[in-house]
């Protein structure tokens, strides 16, 4: 059994505020944005919802996923991700008491899952590649990002191994 303490300096934000951003500025390189995350699995399904909506980690996790797939896509090509769910790695168990109430348990049966839609636009504007995924990580606890001290780790890990699906080993070896 393993467990996650809250981020701290991200502690007093909520990603259901309304205020909150639904995208990421626009670059014109990788363009990520989400729906609401009030609406994701994460959050709908938490035993816990007052701790799932702290911080900003929908932000990280877009900001995450455009640093990465800026190595990854070649020049010319853009990339635009809208992220329609998310449910982190772990869950809340509450049946541990009051002391652990704000404690995200990580097990087996609380593997990271994202689902998204992507296009993929070529330099000369035409889609080269669209679609839905749905990714997830049963095996979470066994790789080498176990080891970390971020709290999206799982999810990070998750976001790279589909973008070398999708896009490839680093085509930008010189951004690296």
């Amino acid at each position: 059994m393993a467990a996650l303490a809250p981020d701290a300096a991200a502690a007093q934000r909520r990603v259901t505020d309304p205020e909150a951003p639904r995208s990421l500025p626009v670059d014109g390189t990788v363009d990520v944005r989400w729906t609401d995350p009030a609406q994701f699995s994460d959050i709908r399904y938490s035993t816990n919802r007052h701790e799932a909506e702290r911080g900003d980690w929908v932000v990280q996790l877009a900001e995450y996923l455009r640093q990465r797939a800026l190595k990854r896509l070649p020049a010319g090509e853009r990339l635009e991700v809208e992220i329609t769910d998310i449910r982190r790695a772990g869950s809340y168990e509450p049946w541990h008491g009051l002391a652990m109430n704000d404690v995200r348990i990580l097990r087996d049966h609380y593997p990271p899952r994202m689902e998204l839609h992507f296009q993929r636009i070529g330099a000369d504007g035409r889609v080269i590649d669209e679609g839905d995924r749905k990714l997830m990580d049963p095996g979470y606890l066994m790789g080498s990002s176990s080891f970390g001290s971020d709290p999206l780790r799982y999810e990070k890990a998750m976001l790279d191994r589909w973008l070398v699906t999708e896009l490839g080993a680093s085509t930008r070896i010189a951004d690296r």
